[in-house]
């Protein structure tokens, strides 16, 4: 073993002397490492069990590390002794940074399973997403996790997509707020977070996984980098991760353009870049952008990858001592990930904390959180003849069908196993909340995956012999690391159609013929094209994966226990062909000049046999109340681009029962010299009212969001009038207010 360098008083070395400042630190250590140090630096090593650290780690030290199977206790455990043979057992003693996805709660097992990314967005609630991270970092940090491998900041804008789930929503906006919020929770607890996918990944060709992105500057600036841009300078993450894909034929991973000249000099991110697992790699094989691993490794590090996790970095040796390769090129990435270790703190503190494991992880307070959350993120689209909330005293029975109705479905990127069960599914929450007061009639009807029918008709006969019936449909996922099964959603799994899978439409069909009410819980990872549900269902709940409460919330709502106050995040299609059918579209991209949309009993122009508009739209939500929306005024009508617009917003609770409402504030340019969407998302907030309760609501937007990259890529906020958009969804606009930017 290596002999740690002496560090008694009066010679301990600079980096490891937490009064000199971190550049200092930093230069003093990379000064003192070797080449094959240094190219450890920026690798990644797996971990494994406390009895293979010597196995695996060989007296040496990695950039980052990672354990994605052990419990929260062990793992806790196991980075103790990992960091201790760090720092006792290497040369240099240099701390590993220890990753963990945490999009939706920490991955270790016997974590919190918070409710997935896609139904954090559709809170819109910054604050209690922040709340939310706050308690996954609590975890993380007795763990001894300090890297987060999310928030996921891509755009929902293709929804053949799998990863749809993991993304806030289709609007920029709304994602640079919720992905502020979650970063901030985090920080906290001296975790960093790591945005990704670096950069338009989330609109891939055909909907398919890591295939390419098509576009230009001006999509890349004003859309795609919107949320990465606020996220960064707001709360300078220490991270970056790459993404597998092509933007405009450019293989991201291996681009200065993106990694230096956007992300660092543009941005000003100062932290460290990562690769995707197999980014670096896929440069060769995926994109053939170069011949060999040796060529990967190289493009990968010139463009600006510090840390990779394949094993192409092997190579940066060989390549060093063949003149292809500078090593101050491999001293800037050390740079990078020495200088994120120190500003958190990993010279001189050990985060782990076993003793605190049982305490701090999965405590009442933080499932209680979870379930909060899932009830805030579900969405009311359909209420007839307000069916809901259920009357207990009214119906003596309840067929609950469908496939979704007995299975907890958490999403990809959670510990659970294949089946869940870890969760509380809808079943089992209406048996908890509804006790002995009705009966339960439960059948699956069908799976949510397959061409089987035979289940149906027993089905049929438990709605026959119920009052009423709750349909559980929608999309599955779980864990890609754990061998998923039949996954119609999540990483890997996109969908060439938009319509329900398998035969769960035939499975509506059949219990609607019964001819008793008829419920639908749409619990999905992301919108299908259920136009159906809507002329048909009585009512429509929308649950994107709900965390390990799910059940129960949802139930509350159902039984009236809890007031829905999700909002629409993204907007659902009428069919595949009506995609993509995001709220923020430019004019001609749905109003057309020469006639009106048709129908299938009388084409007319356009699509002839459809209408382009979604058929619920982005931002749209109900409640058991009603708000009046009284008045809004604004502050002033002529503002410059240095000023921030107040607008305020009355509202009152005008119905029965405590609710939650999101106003909402849009902004469209009126005239300008490129073209700009109809509307765009530029405030929102999220209110509680008691009935007959009235507040006012002020919502502020800088006069910078409303600027445009124009013809010359210049970014400039052009003089002119804007109308501001107040309302209750982006089609459910209530004033509307002009202003002047001179």
């Amino acid at each position: 073993m290596y002999t740690l360098l002496s560090i008694h008083a009066e010679n301990i070395p600079v980096y490891r002397n937490s009064d000199f400042p971190v550049e200092q630190r930093v230069e003093d250590l990379l000064r003192r490492m070797t080449l094959p140090e240094k190219i450890k630096q920026l690798q990644n090593r797996q971990s494994a069990s406390k009895e293979e650290i010597e196995h695996i780690f060989k007296g040496e030290s990695y950039g980052t590390t990672h354990e994605m199977s052990m419990s929260a206790y062990d793992c806790s455990v196991m980075y103790c002794m990992l960091q201790k043979y760090m720092k006792e057992q290497t040369r240099l003693g240099i701390p590993l940074l220890t990753c963990a996805e945490g999009i939706q709660g920490i991955v270790q097992n016997g974590c919190t399973i918070f409710p997935h990314a896609l139904a954090q967005g559709s809170t819109f609630n910054p604050d209690l997403i922040q709340r939310m991270t706050d308690a996954a970092g609590e975890e993380a940090q007795a763990i001894g996790i300090h890297q987060i491998l999310s928030p996921v900041l891509d755009i929902a804008r293709e929804l053949r997509w799998g990863r749809i789930e993991e993304t806030f929503g289709e609007d920029p906006f709304l994602i640079a707020e919720m992905g502020m919020a979650f970063v901030r929770g985090y920080q906290k607890h001296a975790v960093t977070c790591m945005p990704k996918h670096f950069v338009a990944h989330g609109s891939p060709s055909g909907g398919l996984n890591c295939a390419s992105v098509a576009g230009g500057e001006r999509d890349l600036y004003s859309l795609y980098l919107y949320p990465f841009r606020k996220v960064i300078q707001c709360t300078h993450p220490q991270g970056v991760m790459t993404c597998y894909s092509v933007y405009d034929g450019i293989p991201v991973t291996g681009s200065s353009y993106f990694l230096q000249e956007i992300l660092r000099d543009t941005l000003g991110f100062d932290g460290y870049v990562y690769s995707d697992w197999g980014a670096v790699e896929r440069l060769m094989t995926f994109h053939h952008a170069v011949a060999s691993r040796e060529d990967a490794a190289l493009m990968a590090l010139k463009a600006g990858v510090d840390v990779n996790v394949d094993s192409s970095y092997e190579c940066l040796e060989g390549l060093v001592k063949d003149g292809k390769l500078s090593e101050d090129l491999i001293d800037n990435a050390v740079r990078h990930i020495l200088t994120v270790k120190f500003k958190l703190g990993l010279f001189d503190n050990d985060y782990a904390s076993p003793e605190q494991i049982e305490k701090k992880v999965r405590s009442a307070e933080k499932i209680a959180l979870s379930r909060e959350i899932a009830e805030e993120s579900v969405i009311l689209l359909e209420n007839k003849n307000g069916i809901l909330p259920l009357s207990l005293d009214k119906y003596k029975s309840i067929a609950l069908i469908g496939p979704n109705a007995a299975q907890t479905v958490m999403g990809d990127y959670s510990w659970t196993s294949s089946d869940t069960k870890e969760g509380v599914n809808l079943l089992d929450g209406l048996r908890l909340v509804c006790g002995n007061k009705i009966q339960i009639n439960y059948a699956e009807g069908c799976d949510w995956w397959s061409q089987d029918t035979t289940k149906i008709a027993e089905a049929v006969e438990k709605v026959s012999r119920s009052d009423i019936a709750i349909v559980a449909i929608g999309t599955r996922s779980t864990y890609l690391g754990r061998s998923p099964e039949k996954s119609t959603s999540g990483e890997g799994f996109d969908l060439s159609s938009l319509e329900l899978p398998g035969k769960q439409l035939e499975l509506l069909k059949a219990v609607k013929k019964v001819g008793k009410p008829i419920v639908v819980c749409f619990i999905a990872g992301k919108p299908l094209a259920i136009p159906w549900v809507k002329e048909h269902a009585d009512a429509v709940l929308v649950q994107w994966y709900g965390g390990e409460q799910q059940g129960i919330a949802l139930a509350n709502i159902l039984c009236g226990n809890v007031n829905p106050s999700g909002k629409l995040n993204v907007s659902f299609p009428r069919s595949t062909g009506n995609t993509p059918c995001f709220y923020n579209h430019y004019v001609t991209d749905r109003e057309e000049p020469f006639d009106k949309p048709g129908t299938i009993n009388e084409p007319k122009g356009h699509y002839i046999f459809d209408r382009p508009e979604p058929l619920w739209n982005f931002g749209y939500g109900m409640s058991y109340t009603s708000f009046d929306y009284l008045s809004c005024s604004i502050t002033d009508s002529i503002f410059t681009a240095s000023d921030t617009i107040e607008v305020k917003v009355k509202l009152r609770n005008i119905g029965k029962r405590v609710g939650k409402e999101v106003v909402q504030l849009y902004v469209r340019d009126k005239v300008s010299s490129v073209a700009t969407p109809i509307q765009q998302l530029k405030a929102f907030k999220k209110v509680e009212l008691r009935p007959d309760e009235c507040c006012e609501v002020l919502l502020r937007v800088p006069v910078a969001e409303l600027a445009l990259y124009d013809c010359n890529m210049q970014e400039i906020v052009e003089p002119g009038d804007f109308e501001l958009q107040i309302g209750s969804a982006s089609d459910q606009i209530i004033f509307r207010k002009t202003i002047t930017v001179e």
